[in-house]
């Protein structure tokens, strides 16, 4: 951690303040690009997908549980995967309790993974979570929306994930990809992201960008090495606590 000047108050509010210049300059950074997203064209989805939920069968029409709008989360949990990816968990906890306020403004959230449902509805009771989450197992759904490669295509080395712009690390990738379904009952993909453009949607990772240690990731063998199951981390005691008998 880098030594830091030590400042009057008066002092403190004068480089917030040039601070909270370059924030505004980011924000409205952030609009501009918000509004190209939603400017982007759309490709209409021809294929009739269907996922594998705890009460059968669905399409993904269905997924949209009435609503305009669909946001889907790929949650890396292969079939042969006791568990789903810790960091795509720690994703997870995020935005298990968003699903209700994306539904008051149209918009309907599930997660897709390939394993099958039972052991998503086992992991989901594990974890607590109440998000919709259904199986894509019996479909090309993860492969045609950019997370799910195979064997052959991760040993050629050629970046293929993130359109083509990020080098692989597994065969199961994470991402979000967003639909739009007409009142006629067409759907539309719109947008879908990866890699680093997943970070934004981590609320923990925003917190700790607000901290003066940060992340703290520097030194490991890969940025989220430290992140566990929720059920999983040791007890850590309060550094600089003092305990009186």
């Amino acid at each position: 951690m880098q030594q830091h000047q030590i400042v009057s108050r008066e002092q403190w509010i004068v480089a917030r303040k040039a601070l909270l210049a370059h924030e505004k300059e980011l924000t409205q950074a952030r609009e501009r690009l918000a509004d190209e997203r939603r400017r982007l064209p759309w490709v209409k989805v021809d294929k009739a997908y269907e996922f594998e939920g705890p009460n059968g069968i669905v399409s993904l029409g269905d997924l949209f549980k009435g609503r305009p709008q669909l946001i889907v989360q790929h949650v890396m949990f292969a079939p042969d995967w006791d568990a789903a990816c810790k960091s795509c968990s720690f994703w997870a906890d995020g935005f298990e309790r968003m699903v209700p306020h994306l539904a008051a403004r149209d918009t309907a959230m599930v997660a897709v993974s390939l394993a099958p449902s039972a052991k998503l509805e086992a992991f989901k009771k594990r974890m607590g979570w109440t998000f919709d989450w259904v199986s894509s197992g019996r479909n090309d759904f993860n492969r045609d929306y950019g997370v799910s490669f195979s064997q052959e295509e991760v040993a050629t080395g050629k970046p293929m994930y993130n359109f083509g712009t990020t080098p692989f690390y597994g065969p199961e990738l994470p991402g979000i990809s967003v639909f739009f379904r007409d009142e006629a009952g067409a759907i539309f993909h719109t947008y879908s992201c990866f890699a680093r453009g997943l970070d934004m949607m981590n609320a923990a990772y925003q917190y700790l960008d607000l901290t003066p240690l940060g992340r703290h990731e520097e030194g490991l063998p890969y940025p989220m090495d430290w992140v566990r199951l929720r059920d999983q981390y040791e007890p850590q005691p309060a550094k600089g606590a003092c305990c009186h008998g």
